[in-house]
């Protein structure tokens, strides 16, 4: 096996594995270093999105949200539910193949690309523009060397001072996704994206849950009116959201954990709980990464500091997804490692940061791209805004699922769209067709002119674009 590549890919994750393949794509010997491991000690590529993040968590919200039907939304249908049960074992076992499924498929894509994969811990040895020497640490020790590296480590659960993860009781996202038994009391500190929809699993099965959030708005990177629409129907649902909350001291004891803690009003309070998820963001992952040892430069965060295109400091070695400044999205690492792979090759990569979409998989799900209401009122912006009500929208009606609402932002003079923000089912799947309109910069009108089948949730999306201009036709 040759030793020497043309490309090292440290980070086997969504950045990582598809900076790898496309650098092979394009002719480049290449190879791909990840430490990730199965149960059994095996391979297991695909970063945190894969086995602790994107992936399992929305295998468990699909079950989560199948034992809900059954138990509270079937009979409307007319279907009758008796003896209903919950076997969380085998939810979790499924939950668990989906994870290798997506492991496996990430190694036969290596495979099938001619990517050379190496499982265990890349760390930078010494280098400069002719190449570098990288060790990995694995079963066995070796060292491969590269002419050109990218760097795309991720990010590790960032931690409360005071309250280490023991997986157990204080969990990060790790331990929220491999709870063995329902708990019946679950604290949650952050009412982010992990926050949310880890605290939505565990309600649907049977968790009295309490979500602590230190800011004094809710989900304040969202458009506030559909923050404020998702804020009351996720509490409509059971899911208890407590703002600006001060943590105090978190005390873990044989089989619960109490957390101190200051409401916005000022009083003290005590939660005991069975079981505590911290989820207040993540860190850049550089640990045993060697960037001092070859001068590998760091911002005042932690990240690996890059310019627009992910360059770093030293010559050929690039950097991208949560290791680099920019959202913490897989996707976004996605297009940075395809970017990367090409500037590479010489072409021109490109990542547009305007149209990255966002999204909470909550029920009702929660997406957005653009600029929110608030973010255009502070820039000076004159805009126009549209709405439109799943409530009034027949395939919503039909699925027994009409909360929420589509929104649309567009600019007072030319009607380009700057924003579109969904709070409703599917919400993930239809904010695409607004992430495609503002990629070729299209106007209200146009979403507003295409035909969109009847029925379909998608309507909600044309007649949001109608109400921009007050001519939404069903509502």
């Amino acid at each position: 096996m040759s030793k020497n590549f043309d490309v090292v890919v440290i980070g086997g994750g969504p950045g990582g594995y598809i900076a790898a393949i496309r650098a092979a794509q394009l002719g480049f010997n290449t190879a791909c270093i990840d430490e990730w491991k199965n149960e059994k000690g095996g391979p297991a590529p695909g970063g945190t999105c894969t086995n602790v993040g994107c992936i399992p968590s929305k295998a468990l919200l699909q079950s989560s949200e199948h034992y809900e039907h059954a138990s509270h939304g079937f009979a409307e249908h007319g279907i009758e539910v008796k003896g209903l049960g919950l076997n969380l074992e085998k939810m979790l076992g499924r939950k668990n193949t989906v994870v290798k499924q997506n492991n496996d498929g990430i190694l036969y894509l290596f495979k099938k690309n001619k990517v050379t994969f190496f499982h265990g811990r890349g760390s930078f040895v010494k280098g400069d523009a002719n190449g570098y020497e990288i060790k990995v640490a694995g079963a066995a020790e070796e060292t491969i060397t590269a002419k050109h590296v990218i760097v795309a480590t991720g990010s590790n659960a960032r931690a409360l001072p005071g309250a280490e993860f023991d997986e157990k009781l204080i969990l990060s996202n790790t331990g929220a996704l491999a709870i063995s038994e329902v708990p019946k009391k679950l604290g949650v500190i952050g009412a982010g994206v992990i926050g949310l929809e880890m605290g939505s699993v565990w309600r649907r099965l049977g968790a009295e849950v309490t979500v602590l959030e230190a800011l004094p708005t809710f989900l304040g990177a969202v458009d506030e009116q559909i923050a404020k629409e998702a804020q009351k129907l996720l509490t409509k649902q059971g899911l208890a959201v407590n703002l600006g909350v001060k943590i105090g001291t978190i005390k873990a004891g044989k089989n619960s954990v109490s957390v101190e803690y200051t409401d916005a009003k000022g009083e003290a309070h005590t939660g005991e709980f069975d079981k505590l998820i911290i989820s207040i963001g993540r860190t850049p992952n550089t640990i045993g990464l060697n960037a001092e040892g070859v001068g590998l430069k760091l911002d005042e965060r932690g990240f690996i500091a890059v310019d627009g295109d992910c360059k770093t400091n030293l010559p050929n070695v690039w950097a991208v997804g949560d290791v680099v400044r920019g959202p913490m999205l897989a996707h976004k690492a996605e297009e940075e490692g395809v970017a990367v792979a090409e500037r590479i090759a010489g072409q021109h990569g490109h990542v547009n940061f305007n149209t990255i979409p966002w999204v909470i998989y909550t029920s009702p799900e929660i997406a957005w791209v653009g600029k929110t209401e608030q973010q255009l009122k502070a820039e000076g912006v004159q805009y126009k805004a549209g709405t439109f009500p799943f409530l009034a929208n027949g395939r919503a009606r039909a699925l027994g699922d009409t909360s929420g609402m589509v929104k649309f932002l567009a600019d007072a003079k030319t009607d380009e769209i700057l924003g579109v923000h969904i709070v409703g089912p599917m919400a993930s799947e239809l904010i695409s067709e607004a992430v495609v309109a503002m990629e070729f910069r299209a106007s209200a009108e146009d979403i507003a002119r295409i035909c969109h089948a009847h029925p379909s949730l998608s309507e909600a999306t044309k007649e949001a674009a109608l109400a921009v201009d007050k001519r939404a036709l069903n509502f």
